[in-house]
């Protein structure tokens, strides 16, 4: 049995499902992941190495999109000393 482009195609929408409905830091990333995956799959069944070309383009925002949200973090544990939302009010008057 070959695997065919299909089951990509589906496994890429489940994890994109799966993030749509986290829609939190990590769950960003598994979007990326499966856009990804899609461009990885079309890009072998067109015979084109274009897509592969774009998931390094794609890996290179997500890992400074990492980068960001890791640093805003950091910036408001450092402020705040805590990283409750509950205890975080600066958008509060």
């Amino acid at each position: 049995m070959t695997i065919t482009i299909e089951y990509y195609l589906i496994l890429s929408a489940f994890m994109f499902l799966v993030g749509v409905a986290g829609v939190v830091f990590m769950c960003i990333e598994l979007m990326l992941n499966s856009a990804n995956l899609t461009m990885i799959a079309f890009a072998s069944f067109m015979g084109s190495s274009v897509g592969q070309l774009f998931v390094f383009f794609v890996m290179t925002v997500a890992a400074a999109e990492a980068a960001v949200g890791l640093a805003i973090i950091i910036a408001i544990f450092r402020n705040k000393l805590t990283v409750n939302i509950d205890e975080i009010n600066i958008l509060k008057w």
